[in-house]
């Protein structure tokens, strides 16, 4: 509607692939199949539950009447008790058996794990998938010289290639936190309403085994292999923040790498795609901004900022719980979810056509070479019999004085030139030339490259299974 509010992670950033995950329909179905799930342990642990209010059960988990839902909420003011009635009049055979012995907290607390389990996943495939396109652009640009730049200003000499490997190390240090916390995903289970199972102990005459039994039997069938060892009525909050440290991670490294790219354009040494019909600005129509990786950082920041919630939230639950974390995470935590999902889009396209300018590149380079080379020059000049601290001072002042002519007179450094016709140094323009081959100044960088993605990521990429949909970022 358009006279109302409509979050912009769901019209303009997020994917459908995201957005399907924390849908309501993704949602509500599955409360309903953990309440199939919890009537099928009951009925194998011998509670009268028939296969036919079963089946039926089955038979509407994908019909939901939300209309119905709604006006069941406004009349009980209670969200879950306005489910159960919505799904007790699809199943009407089932209705007497449908929630027995649960809290609210079972079906909402096991569907959001089972929710961002999924939503982590997509998070881990897709960054996969910017690893790789990382990775080619960082092998592709291995050996190509380029400024190196501390407090943004010019130092020693990279690569191309090596800087890039900075922001996909990043990633896969962000890789190794979400494989971790992927592997920790559990259910809430069946915990009852202080966490203490006394509602099923009362359902199976105080039999442990039986409800031990219960809790698995649920488990297996929502596919996981346990659930937290002890909880009050919610399970621990403390995991979301660890799973929001996982997206505040990708935000952390995507922002920073956005940053970068976004300096570089500034310096036109790389661009990130632009469409052939891209306007850059409705007013000079020559712009190209860096708006993807600006989009990025916006984005970025929403995740950091949302990443703070579930600290706050872990840190207030009274007792055994409290519903203060409620409205909070129903909010933080799938935008969270969507932002970086959007980032990660974004990146990936980024990365699919980031063009580098290695003309204005070498030409950065040669405007700053001289005065990096200045160390090597006193060497050879003192080799050459020359007195070390006056060739210093020599090439100090001569360093000033061409510094002077590109600073004060826009004119190219002319420090080589200086050198050469000076008669304390003792440096020929030959060798002059010789010690200006950017190569030479790279250190390592091209091979620290290659040794890095033949040990740390190639072997993450190699058990990739599946690629998931990339959608176009839309503007």
């Amino acid at each position: 509607m358009t006279n109302q509010y409509v979050n912009p992670l769901n019209g303009r950033y997020a994917s459908k692939e995201m957005l399907q995950i924390f849908s309501a329909d993704n949602k509500f179905s599955t409360w309903r199949k953990l309440w199939v799930a919890l009537a099928v342990a009951e009925k194998e642990l011998g509670l009268p539950i028939t296969e036919e209010q079963i089946a039926q059960m089955r038979a509407h988990i994908d019909d939901i009447d939300y209309d119905k839902a709604a006006e069941y909420e406004k009349k009980f003011k209670h969200d879950v008790m306005a489910h159960v009635h919505t799904y007790g009049d699809a199943a009407p055979k089932a209705k007497a058996i449908i929630h027995l012995g649960a809290t609210s907290a079972y079906v909402g607390d096991n569907a959001d794990m089972i929710m961002y389990r999924q939503g982590l996943r997509l998070v881990h495939d897709k960054a996969l998938v910017l690893i790789e396109r990382m990775k080619d652009f960082a092998l592709k640009y291995a050996d190509v010289p380029t400024l190196g730049y501390t407090h943004f200003q010019p130092a020693q000499l990279t690569t191309v290639g090596k800087r890039a490997s900075l922001w996909l190390y990043d990633l896969v240090l962000d890789m190794e936190q979400i494989r971790f916390t992927l592997e920790g995903f559990r259910l809430l289970g069946v915990k009852g309403t202080t966490g203490t199972q006394a509602s099923f102990m009362s359902l199976f005459e105080n039999d442990e085994e039986k409800v031990m039994a219960l809790e698995k039997s649920v488990e297996r069938q929502m596919g996981f292999e346990g659930s937290f060892a002890v909880t009050g009525q919610t399970y621990p909050r403390k995991f979301d923040a660890r799973i929001l440290y996982c997206l505040s991670d990708i935000a952390q490294s995507l922002h920073k790498c956005a940053t970068d790219i976004r300096l570089l354009q500034h310096l036109k040494e790389v661009e990130e795609p632009f469409g052939k019909s891209q306007i850059g600005s409705s007013a000079m129509a020559y712009k190209r901004n860096p708006m993807k990786c600006e989009r990025i950082c916006s984005l970025a920041r929403l995740v950091l900022t949302n990443a703070i919630n579930p600290q706050l939230t872990a840190s207030v639950q009274w007792f055994e719980r409290t519903l203060d974390d409620s409205a909070n995470r129903r909010i933080s935590i799938p935008e969270a979810f969507l932002a970086t999902d959007a980032i990660l889009n974004l990146a990936i396209n980024v990365f699919e056509g980031l063009v580098v300018n290695e003309k204005v590149i070498e030409n950065h380079i040669r405007q700053e070479l001289p005065f990096m080379l200045t160390e090597n020059m006193i060497m050879e000049s003192v080799k050459q019999g020359a007195d070390r601290q006056e060739v210093h001072e020599r090439i100090r002042v001569l360093s000033m004085e061409a510094a002077e002519q590109v600073k004060v007179y826009g004119k190219e450094n002319d420090l080589l030139a200086r050198i050469a016709k000076d008669d304390l140094l003792k440096l020929s323009e030959a060798q002059l030339h010789a010690m200006t081959d950017p190569t030479l100044y790279t250190g390592r960088s091209a091979n620290q490259v290659r040794e890095f993605i033949d040990s740390q990521v190639l072997p993450l990429l190699k058990d990739r299974k599946n690629t998931p949909p990339i959608e176009q970022p839309r503007v």
